[in-house]
């Protein structure tokens, strides 16, 4: 369980009833959630958006470079700017529904805002060596 579970009380089983396996509920101090320092959330947050794919294009969001800006806060929330390969692409409306559902399971993510952004206009350009390979442009 993580710590934002066992701060919102799911040491309980639905009555009150605490769970010995769980110790018991934290009191004063120990109620703080532990945040995690935004250098350290980065790298869990980019895995996690290497696990969203492009429904149409077999590499993940990431290597493609459909991603601008990723920016997080000292508590956690997270904001990121992403695009689309083009504005007329048939996912438009998932993809940004996409990252936020994967961000959401990163531990020590807050709130999550994604932000469509068409400026600048994505290109070949920003894809990874690997996402090229993968597509057979190298």
């Amino acid at each position: 369980m993580n710590r934002l579970a066992r701060f919102a009380g799911a040491w309980l089983h639905g009555d009150t009833t605490p769970d010995p396996a769980l110790g018991p509920p934290p009191q004063g101090d120990e109620a703080r959630v532990e945040c995690m320092d935004a250098q350290e959330l980065r790298e869990p947050i980019i895995e996690a958006l290497r696990q969203v794919h492009d429904p149409e294009i077999p590499v993940n969001i990431y290597d493609l470079g459909l991603i601008y800006d990723i920016g997080i806060a000292d508590n956690g929330d997270t904001h990121i700017d992403m695009t689309l390969t083009a504005p007329a692409c048939p996912v438009a409306g998932m993809m940004p529904v996409m990252v936020k559902d994967a961000l959401t399971q990163v531990e020590g993510v807050g709130a999550v805002r994604v932000d469509l952004v068409w400026d600048p206009p994505w290109s070949q350009d920003r894809m990874s060596d690997e996402a090229r390979l993968q597509l057979g442009l190298m």
